[in-house]
């Protein structure tokens, strides 16, 4: 397949094992899916917001990743 066609979800991640992860876009190019995820608030070490640091402190550390759908 080529890679223009491929499409990516983005997930949220959770350090804590009893955490599930969570699907914030279901289906996006890859050059969206990586601009979603360079975002400092898309990341508990980076972020500054109220919403991303009540997450952190709620949750404790997480992160957005991009996975290939298949």
């Amino acid at each position: 397949m080529k890679d223009e066609l491929k499409k990516y979800k983005v997930v949220r991640f959770f350090q804590r094992r009893d955490l599930d992860s969570q699907t914030i876009i279901d289906s996006c190019p890859l050059e969206e899916a990586q601009e979603h995820c360079q975002d400092p608030e898309t990341d508990s070490n980076t972020c500054t917001n109220q919403e991303s640091l009540e997450r952190t402190r709620k949750f404790g550390p997480w992160f957005d990743g991009y996975l290939e759908i298949i």
